[in-house]
């Protein structure tokens, strides 16, 4: 009875210990047809595929620098398969949210008007709800020329300026020739202030200083006596002579008759053109509406000027009338010469001429704040 019982214990033991050596938890069994052996839970093994990469989704929230949200902003998502690209656009809370999105590694690219266009990129993992964090937008810049269009008065402004830089040898006084091949008219104020700089320049007192002192050396205007007084006199007649023709040739007839008192430098063409052109400067002029015409001013201007030299020359050296025409011939003359001068001679004589081309339009970078720089 003993034995049989320790028997049994042994076979169960021996059975035990089998089933452990197949498996744990499987059995064996005899396919009838096959006579082959499954392992398995009682059934036959199935063939298992990979793992299936599940969809996931993607969501985030557009702001600004201030972190305000920015409604409207399109955004676009792309993904590294070259897979036709998603967009939507931001709600009023300023978010967004892609569905259904295949595993891989992904782009955002935000835009919105008034901002710089701003992109983020990510990893999406399989089922994976992705939330970016927030996408802070910038204020666009924008590069805008801005294109200062001057008056033509400032215009003519800028181009006295220059001509009144110019002189002779760095000394003696160029201010009425223009460079320019088509200068702005200039304005009443401008042709008077033309003037009163010429008059008033201290190389035009040495000048008329000098010329006194010529005649008084050679007794000229003897009327006017020897010795200082007779010096002051004659410093006093010939300055009277350049302030009334400048003013009245250089400012007053010019502005009621609208010419422009300048000399307009040709600089181009044969010799014989610009001599000619020359002389014709003496007797014509440019108006005010840019049309070549008879010089009245500078004309007039000469006799005018000499008529008030009458109320003040010795009478002995006063002729009336017929003085006043030969010196106006005189003074056209004289200008001929000038002319010439300043077409061959004068502007190789005035060094540093300033640049004499058109005033440059003003540009600046813009942004959403205002101009951060300009130039000129």
């Amino acid at each position: 009875m003993a034995l049989r019982f320790r028997s049994g214990l042994i076979v169960f033991v021996l059975a035990t210990l089998g089933c452990a050596s197949i498996g744990f938890g499987q059995t064996v069994q005899q396919n009838p047809l096959s006579g082959s052996k499954d392992r398995g839970m009682g059934h036959p093994t199935a063939q298992q595929g990979p793992d299936q990469q599940l969809p996931g989704s993607i969501s985030g929230t557009v702001v600004d620098r201030t972190g305000a949200v920015v409604a409207g902003a399109h955004v676009s998502l792309t993904r590294e398969d070259h897979s036709p690209a998603q967009a939507v656009v931001t709600g009023q809370d300023g978010q967004f949210s892609f569905a259904n999105i295949a595993p891989g590694l992904f782009q955002l690219t935000i835009s919105c008007a008034e901002f710089a266009t701003q992109a983020s990129s990510g990893m999406l993992h399989s089922g994976e709800i992705y939330t970016s964090p927030p996408i802070a937008l910038a204020v666009a810049t924008a590069i805008t020329d801005v294109e200062v269009v001057l008056s033509p008065e400032e215009v003519a402004e800028e181009q006295i300026k220059d001509q009144e830089k110019q002189r002779v040898l760095g000394v003696i006084p160029n201010f009425y020739v223009s460079y320019v091949p088509d200068p702005v008219p200039l304005t009443a104020r401008q042709k008077f202030g033309l003037a009163w700089k010429t008059i008033i320049d201290p190389v035009t007192f040495v000048l008329t200083g000098g010329f006194a002192g010529v005649e008084q050396a050679t007794n000229q205007f003897s009327g006017y006596g020897q010795g200082a007084q007779g010096y002051a006199k004659r410093f006093g007649a010939s300055y009277a002579d350049t302030v009334s023709s400048t003013f009245i040739g250089g400012a007053i007839l010019p502005s009621l008759l609208k010419q422009d008192p300048r000399y307009f430098y040709k600089g181009t063409g044969s010799t014989r053109s610009r001599i000619l052109y020359a002389l014709a400067n003496s007797v014509i002029c440019k108006g005010d509406n840019r049309r070549w015409q008879a010089n009245y001013s500078g004309i007039l201007g000469a006799l005018a000027s000499g008529g008030l030299s009458n109320l003040y020359y010795p009478s002995t050296d006063r002729d009336g009338l017929g003085l006043t025409f030969e010196n106006a011939l005189i003074g056209i003359g004289q200008g001929a010469a000038a002319n010439i001068l300043q077409e061959f001679v004068i502007r190789k004589l005035t060094p540093k001429l300033p640049n004499q081309g058109p005033p440059k339009s003003q540009s600046g970078v813009v942004t959403g704040s205002g101009v951060v720089s300009e130039g000129k």
